[in-house]
């Protein structure tokens, strides 16, 4: 058996291969968009190509498994930067775990406080799952804002920021910190809720013009050209066109999480297909194409018809993630190639890019919390500025980050130090001198 392959699928949501017309006229709108942007050859064009991909890809990472995840030391990392080859490696899959970021005895002890905060604070912060809470909506703890602003981190941040290039010159790699939550996962708890998704939006891909524009290639029938690490074009992507609770208004370059506790496959974990460009460039273009009857045409791309007249948006959901499934989305075949992460410990971090199709760990038989920060890398750009601005102002002023649509005054809870004592590099990137 393969590291990291899952042994038997979980219930996640099957999104259907043939669907019903979408009757959302944005998703109507956005289509014909597209069509009457690209054309029908290119896209046909692009979709044969892609596919034809992925049949390499697939093979690679059903053979390598977890394998297929990158892993590098921070104190190799922070001290000498990327090397050309972690360089590649992290572009070619999208994602990377680096360790011992922060002290081992420091992310434990994280751990600890965090749960005698929790505990302290009980009737006032949320958390969901209702009915097995592990997601709690707790964005400015004194054990976060300890963790975020170590030195090491930022400068990890910065690093991976780096890895985005930008000719417009109008951005740069230093970090700004974007508030998100906390997960601390009690053993033998499933969890279905976030089955293999992409985040940074879903109809807005389609929809906003300025985010069409970063798959100019994949639209225009060269999907082996799209460069998934233009931030000079990303940086002006509305990826929250459609507002909600799901979609976040700032870009992150790497989505990511800091261990307080080890994670391993089954053990409240997450998984990961490790490529990005060829997977983002089939889940875009799969709208534009009806599937063959027979099911043994279903991986042949050119059985496939180009669907000019129906608007059938698999997984896609404005208010949501964007999602995918076996069933609609078949050559992608997450059964072979969504992939247990790598084992962490305290202290260890683990990145992917925002284009990555991820899912939470639906089992966790480990035998203690599986507990993350959320932390991602956001380089600065116009609109993260303005974003980091008001959640700075919110913060100071016990409102909880916009995107959380929180309602919790986190300065009232027990405990609550706000930025005491955090360093000139961390004030910068909370966003004390935008």
């Amino acid at each position: 058996m393969v590291e990291g392959l899952v042994q038997q699928w979980p219930a996640w949501n099957e999104y259907g291969r043939y669907g019903d017309s979408s009757a959302d006229s944005d998703a109507r709108d956005a289509k014909k968009a597209v069509i009457d942007a690209y054309g029908a050859e290119n896209l046909k064009k692009g979709w044969i190509r892609v596919c034809e991909q992925l049949k390499t890809i697939t093979d690679e990472i059903s053979a390598q498994g977890s394998k297929a995840i990158p892993v590098f030391k921070a104190t190799d990392i922070l001290q000498n930067g990327f090397s050309d080859d972690q360089r590649r490696q992290i572009k070619k899959h999208g994602c990377v775990v680096i360790q011992g970021v922060i002290p081992h005895a420091d992310a434990e002890a994280a751990f600890t406080e965090l749960n005698t905060f929790l505990q302290a604070n009980k009737s006032k912060i949320r958390a969901w799952p209702d009915d097995s809470p592990s997601m709690y909506e707790l964005f400015d703890s004194p054990m976060q804002n300890t963790i975020r602003s170590h030195p090491d981190h930022l400068k990890l941040q910065r690093l991976l920021n780096a890895l985005w290039h930008d000719k417009t010159g109008e951005t740069s790699p230093d970090p700004l910190i974007y508030y998100d939550g906390v997960r601390n996962r009690p053993p033998n708890q499933a969890f279905l809720g976030l089955g293999p998704h992409i985040d940074a939006g879903s109809l807005s891909r389609w929809a906003d013009p300025s985010y069409r524009k970063v798959y100019d290639a994949i639209f225009s029938g060269r999907p082996e050209d799209h460069d998934a690490w233009d931030l000079g074009v990303r940086k002006d992507a509305v990826q929250d066109m459609f507002k909600a609770q799901a979609h976040s208004s700032v870009f992150r370059a790497f989505q990511g999480w800091t261990a307080l506790t080890p994670a391993r496959a089954r053990e409240g974990s997450i998984l990961l297909y490790p490529n990005v460009q060829a997977t983002i460039a089939y889940l875009l273009l799969r709208p534009f194409f009806r599937a063959p009857e027979s099911e043994a045409d279903i991986l042949d791309a050119t059985k496939w018809t180009f669907d000019e007249s129906g608007c059938f948006f698999p997984g896609t959901d404005k208010k949501e993630s964007q999602f995918l499934s076996r069933t609609s989305h078949p050559h992608l075949q997450l059964e072979e190639c969504l992939v247990h992460a790598p084992e962490v410990q305290p202290g260890d971090t683990l990145w992917w890019h925002s284009d990555l199709c991820h899912a939470v760990d639906p089992e966790h038989r480990g035998t203690q919390n599986s507990s993350v920060f959320f932390i991602a890398a956001c380089p600065t750009t116009a609109m993260t500025s303005k974003y980091i601005k008001r959640q700075l102002a919110d913060a100071l002023a016990g409102r909880q980050p916009f995107d959380s649509r929180g309602k919790v005054n986190e300065t009232l809870l027990k405990g609550y130090k706000g930025h005491e004592g955090i360093g000139e590099e961390a004030r910068k990137a909370f966003g004390y001198y935008l």
